[in-house]
């Protein structure tokens, strides 16, 4: 089996299941495996916004503190490969390919059973744990793919830290349609002896949290203040803030959420390095500057693509993986605050099953004006579509005849940044065919 073989294989399972929700299907997929899920630790990460990020900066203190580290996250933006990595390194292909076959044998085995068939999501979950297993990962980072207490990354045992994001609306037709049931769902990855943090909420959503701490005994539990980050600047193309002990941290993540994602990373990794303080010899001066070099060292060296990513300086283009009313308020206080009193040219690429009318609503006090394109995606909503969308709130759009054309050096303004955003596809369309120029 060759690599784009594997990648054809695992994106042809179902994307949904037909039976009820749970975690009964990967577990079976797990035992049919040799259960490489009971030999990780884990840093579990759920939330609506921002859980990539979270999860990329977390690997990275850990990785700078000498730990052997794994990483699954999803989507990937370019390359499927990105969703495996451990170090900051992607899997090899060819490892891709003989544990792909090695899932997929379970998967005939199960069906061979009577059993129900795994989705694609928990097939690439089980992959990971593979390799992770293989590979002797001290611990890895787990982030959650829809919701948390149903997601297939929650039959791992092992679970040191909860982080979990901002809690917004999305998915609502599997999470529920109110800001409490969501949060119900994301606090499914809390389990008795796991020490959490969590980033400012919603009054109704820290109610379900609360409540979960509560029952499940939660002792070492931190939430975020935002007000607790100070001197938040940007010069150089880097954001730098400070927070308690920790003064001018840099990171090359930019949008004004990501000082929470950082803060969340520094507080996950800290609490790690409680349970485990051997790993630094000495006193606990010596522990503590080891912590805050970690700390440091991890956070300024994260890049995520697709996230607040600055893809050409002259002429500008930034682009951002917002796909929903939450993300892409996130986006806009973002341009604020780096860009203080400019316009904006905004390509937008959207899904049909996005609150596209908000998403547009968000962003036309800085519109200059709007191009729009089919993302190449079976729930995309289609170009024309969006650009009608637009025009009827007043704001100048058009639809563009073909998606490359688009990001043409003559397309894009010198005189004016342009934003791109809408999907993670579309950002990742847009990769490609940078990268490929």
């Amino acid at each position: 089996m060759t690599t784009q073989q594997a990648m054809e294989a695992l994106h042809a399972l179902p994307r949904m299941g037909q039976g009820k929700p749970g975690l009964a299907r990967m577990q079976n997929l797990c035992d049919h495996l040799g259960n490489p899920e009971k030999e990780l630790q884990c840093i579990h990460i759920a939330g609506t916004n921002g859980k990539g990020s979270l999860a990329a900066m977390t690997s990275s203190i850990l990785t700078a503190a000498g730990y052997k580290t794994g990483l699954t996250i999803s989507p990937y933006v370019v390359d499927f490969r990105e969703r495996f990595q451990i170090d900051g390194e992607m899997i090899p292909p060819r490892t891709l390919a003989n544990l792909t076959e090695k899932v997929l044998d379970a998967i005939d085995a199960i069906e061979a059973e009577g059993g129900e068939k795994p989705v694609e999501f928990e097939a690439v979950t089980a992959l990971a744990f593979l390799w992770f297993a293989r590979e002797k990962c001290d611990l890895v980072v787990l982030e959650t793919g829809l919701g948390g207490r149903c997601d297939a990354t929650n039959v791992v045992p092992h679970k040191l830290v909860a982080a979990i994001t901002k809690i917004g609306y999305d998915h609502m037709a599997v999470l529920g349609n109110t800001l409490a049931e969501i949060a119900a769902e994301k606090t499914g990855i809390i389990k008795k002896g796991t020490s959490l943090v969590l980033e400012s909420q919603e009054a109704e959503v820290m109610t379900v949290f609360e409540a979960k701490v509560r029952e499940e005994g939660i002792t070492d539990f931190r939430l975020i203040d935002p007000l607790e980050i100070k001197e938040q600047t940007y010069r150089d193309g880097r954001q730098y803030f400070s927070f308690g002990a920790y003064r001018d941290l840099s990171m090359r993540m930019l949008g004004v959420h990501q000082y929470e994602n950082a803060i969340a990373a520094l507080l996950g990794a800290e609490a790690f390095f409680r349970r485990h303080t051997e790993w630094i010899c000495g006193g606990t001066k010596e522990r503590e500057e080891g912590v805050r070099r970690a700390v440091c060292q991890g956070i300024a060296k994260t890049v995520w693509k697709g996230r607040m990513e600055i893809l050409s300086k002259k002429p500008f283009l930034l682009v951002d993986g917002a796909h929903n009313s939450n993300g892409v308020e996130a986006l806009r206080e973002s341009l604020v605050a780096l860009f203080p009193g400019e316009k904006f040219h905004f390509i937008m690429g959207v899904m049909a099953d996005k609150d596209y009318e908000t998403m547009i609503g968000e962003l036309l006090p800085l519109a200059i004006d709007f191009t729009t394109c089919t993302v190449e995606c079976e729930r995309a909503l289609q170009a024309d579509a969006l650009a009608d969308c637009i025009r009827r709130k007043g704001i100048t759009a058009a639809s563009a005849d073909d998606f490359a054309s688009c990001f043409q050096r003559g397309r894009l303004d010198e005189t004016h940044r342009t934003v791109a955003f809408g999907s993670l596809y579309f950002i990742g369309e847009i990769e490609a065919l940078f990268e490929a120029k």
